[in-house]
């Protein structure tokens, strides 16, 4: 399929390009396009990353200077939509990509104050679980982050990945997290994926919220559920659903595309 989009009634921006380096190529320009754009409207960019295969890649395109150099770095603020309750250190984290890249490697380190990890280890020390490092992360982001009138923060770019059962964030299929009242949800250690540890994500309407969502994708083991995903309406069967929004890009390669339904 040949680099297609798709916008208007509501529904995402979709292009399917031809391989995994070119979505990491493209979302990284993306990324750093929105970015540049928060901070010329309001003088500050408030974004969440991912975690997963992606996010390596997903850095190093940030990072190329082509890209880099067009986001004024010093008035980000980064956040992620999840993490599993490890410590940073941790393989399983989702922020250990982020340290090891974007600042061990590249450099790039934001002001004091403007990187916002679940902070796992802290909780941990303070003997607390999962819901203690939820309410905490909630807290921070009403202090830090933009809020609409309901009190929802307001984020100008939520980046997510693509579960193999079409869970987005750390919000599975048939999960409670829909039910909760707090903008983070500590969410029990799936059993039908791996890995099998507790989790820590913002709530849906975090992602209803944003002012952008990008959704990257790579690989036939995610056809079945992006397919699915174009087609009927309940969320909470197939959270993958929840992005498919006005203000939303998709950005798939051609494997992950294959089941999309045609027209």
């Amino acid at each position: 399929m040949s680099t297609a989009d798709r916008a208007g009634n509501g529904l995402p921006a979709l292009h399917v390009l031809p391989d995994a380096d070119a979505v990491s190529l493209a979302a990284g320009s993306a990324i750093a396009t929105a970015l540049a754009a928060a901070i010329a409207e309001r003088g500050v960019a408030h974004w969440a990353t991912t975690g997963g295969s992606a996010a390596p890649d997903m850095y190093r395109a940030i990072l190329r200077p082509s890209v880099r150099e067009t986001v004024d770095w010093t008035r980000v603020h980064t956040w992620w939509g999840d993490d599993r309750f490890v410590p940073e250190t941790d393989p399983l984290s989702n922020v250990l990509p982020y340290r090891r890249i974007v600042e061990a490697e590249a450099g790039l380190v934001l002001p004091e104050g403007h990187v916002h990890p679940i902070r796992v280890a802290e909780t941990l020390a303070a003997s607390g679980g999962p819901a203690e490092a939820a309410a905490a992360y909630a807290r921070e982001l009403a202090v830090v982050a933009p809020s609409g009138t309901d009190g929802v923060p307001v984020l100008d770019l939520v980046v997510l990945g693509v579960g193999p059962d079409g869970h987005v964030l750390s919000v599975f299929p048939g999960s409670g997290a829909w039910d909760e009242a707090a903008s983070v949800v500590a969410i029990p250690a799936p059993t039908h994926i791996e890995p099998h540890v507790p989790r820590v994500t913002v709530h849906p309407r975090v992602v209803a919220a944003a002012r952008a969502v990008l959704i990257v994708a790579a690989g036939a083991s995610k056809a079945v559920n992006i397919g699915r995903a174009w087609e009927g309406d309940d969320l909470r069967e197939l959270p993958l659903r929840m992005t498919r929004r006005a203000g939303a890009t998709w950005l798939l390669d051609e494997a992950a595309a294959a089941q999309l339904p045609r027209g």
